[in-house]
Formats: C-alpha cells, structure tokens, sequence
C-alpha cells in the first residue's frame, strides 16, 4: 500500500491555497497597464495639439570674389614679397621673376634696334663703303645668331619628341629662333639699303625697318613688364602656389588674392522664395561670431534641375527646385570670413 509523506518545509506556490490573491495581482497588473496606456494617450494628445513643428532651417555661408594672380612671362620665381593670410593694398608688389632669355631676347632686339637707326642715319648721306662693310658685318652676325638659334631649336624639339625636355623649354627656344630670323631679316635689308643708296624709296625701307626694330623691343619689353606682379587690388593672399627657385609658365597662377567684398549665399527650395526678391532685406544670424545681422539679396538664380527637391507624394504634391541667393551685409562686418556659417532667419518687413 502506498504512502504519501507531507514534508512541511517544503515551498508552496503562491496564492495555491488562495484564488482570490491571484486574481487581485491579475487586476492590479491590468491597471497599472491601463493608466500606463491612457499617459501615452494624454502625452501625445498634449503634443499635437501644443508642440508645433519647427521651421525649416535654412543655413548658408560666407564668400567672397578670389582673383588669380598671374603673368605672361615664364620665368624663375625670384623673390615673393608677401605671405598667405596677408592683406595687401592695390598696387603692392606681390613676386619677382626672373627670365634669362626674355632678357636675352630683349638686349637682341634693342641692339638690332640701334643698328637699325644707325643705318637710317646714314642713308641721307650717301652709301660709303664704310658703311656697306658695316652692315655686312652686322647681317653676318645676325646670321651667325640665327645658325645657333636654330641649331638650339632643332636639339630642343628633338630632346622634346623624346620626352627629354618640356613643352616651355622647346616654346622659348623656338622663340629665340623667331627673333634671330627677325634680326637678320632687319640686318640684310639695312645691308641691301647700304648697297643701293640713298633712294626715296629706300629711306622708306629703312624707317620701316627702324620700325620693326622698334616692334621688338616692345614686345620684349611687354614681357619684362610682368616680372614684377603687383596686387590688382585691396585684399588677403589666400594661397601662394609656388616658392622661390621654381619655375612658372605663361599665366601659370602664382597666388590667390581675396578681395574684401564679402557675402553670403545660400540654397533655399523655390516654395521659400515668395517673400524674398533682389533687394530683400534678410534677417541672419552667424553663429560663430554670435552676432544678429541683415543683410540685402543682389542675385538670385536658379541651380538648374540636378538640385531639385523631389516630390514625395504621388499626387498632391510636386518637385521644388533650389535657387541660390547671394546677400550682401548692409554695413561691414568684423572677423566675418568666407567659409563661415550664416543662418537665415527671415525677410526684414
């Protein structure tokens, strides 16, 4: 027969002997859930009807006109007289470069200029035999000059097809050939002239050619001209490419000036634009200074159809497009740089 043994410390379940306990935790937990779900009911309905949606904000930058500081001589960086974050004034000379064959082209040309007024001189007073050795022996010297500029040509263009030299190196050598050729053409004719006397028609010849001549020297000197570079205008060097000792080619940049007409623009979606047109006075505010500002709308344009605003809606709705507003401060504002952000705030009534 069998036995059933009650162990009196053994543990038993709660509420087993007692229904009415387990149904009071059933209906406690059922409220505490019920008044957990009317709190979220009440705290969103409080939210929509007393938290509005904020404004989109609509966020630019500072700018400002950058101007590229170039010549057209090739040359070696000499000496820079300035440095990046420097500002300037218009006219201040800003880099010096250095040409040993435009100086050379340039001393060639002034020479064959003075050979060529020394001829025209002479031509009112006869052809003296003197005077034809002379222009001989200048037409065979500015032949000899001809024979080495070519000669340095002909061995740049072919270190050139091998890849030896640059395209810079080959280009002045070729030009050096140019005004050899010039200078002899200028000397055989003061030679021709020599020989066939003093004529009407050849004291024509020889002021022509005392213009050539001239010609030269100033194209010569309209190269020199830009090795000194100055600032064009009032402004800050940004950037400054090369250093002293490299080389620069034909309107290779050399630095970065910023003027000091300073703006800001932004990009704002076409449903924003109703109350801003050119002229608009614009409330903004530039965080990094802390600073409250207006600001007046010069230009507004449109970004094209790359920056439009999709539509998110199949039906009642519609695509935006971006225009870019520029706006200019109403008075100059201290430490306000390019790169800075401005927050738009609204149209000043």
């Amino acid at each position: 027969m069998e036995q059933k043994y009650n162990n009196p410390n053994a543990v038993q379940p709660y509420g087993a002997d007692d229904p009415e306990a387990v149904s009071k935790k059933d209906k406690a937990l059922i409220v505490t859930i019920v008044i957990i779900l009317l709190v979220i009911a009440a705290l969103a309905v409080i939210g929509f009807l007393f938290i509005k949606p904020q404004p989109d904000t609509v966020q630019g930058q500072g700018d400002a006109t950058e101007l590229r500081i170039s010549g057209k001589l090739p040359g070696r960086v000499r000496d820079i007289y300035v440095e990046e974050g420097q500002h300037v004034k218009a006219g201040d000379t800003l880099v010096h470069i250095v040409s040993t064959l435009v100086d050379a082209q340039y001393d060639q040309a002034e020479a064959m200029e003075q050979a060529a007024q020394a001829a025209n001189a002479k031509v009112d007073a006869g052809t003296r035999v003197q005077i034809i050795q002379s222009a001989e022996d200048v037409w065979k010297q500015a032949q000899a000059g001809t024979g080495i500029a070519k000669k340095t040509y002909d061995r740049m263009e072919a270190l050139f097809q091998k890849g030896v030299v640059s395209a810079q190196k080959r280009d002045e050598a070729k030009a050096a050939y140019e005004v050899a050729k010039s200078g002899e053409a200028a000397a055989k004719s003061a030679y021709e002239l020599a020989r066939s006397g003093a004529q009407k028609e050849d004291k024509q010849a020889s002021s022509a050619m005392v213009k050539v001549a001239k010609a030269g020297v100033s194209k010569a000197n309209a190269l020199l001209e830009d090795q000194y570079l100055t600032a064009p205008c009032d402004g800050e060097i940004t950037v400054i490419y090369p250093h002293v000792s490299e080389l620069v080619a034909t309107g290779a940049p050399i630095m970065t000036l910023q003027k000091s007409d300073h703006w800001a623009v932004f990009n704002v979606r076409e449903n924003l634009l109703k109350d801003i047109k050119v002229g608009s006075k614009l409330k903004v505010r530039i965080p990094a200074l802390d600073k409250d500002t207006v600001m007046e709308v010069f230009y507004i344009k449109d970004l094209g159809t790359y920056a439009n605003w999709q539509a998110t809606k199949a039906t009642g709705d519609y695509d935006a497009r971006t225009f870019q507003i520029k706006a200019r401060p109403a008075k100059a504002i201290d430490n306000f740089r390019p790169g800075m952000s401005v927050i738009y705030l609204g149209t000043e009534k």
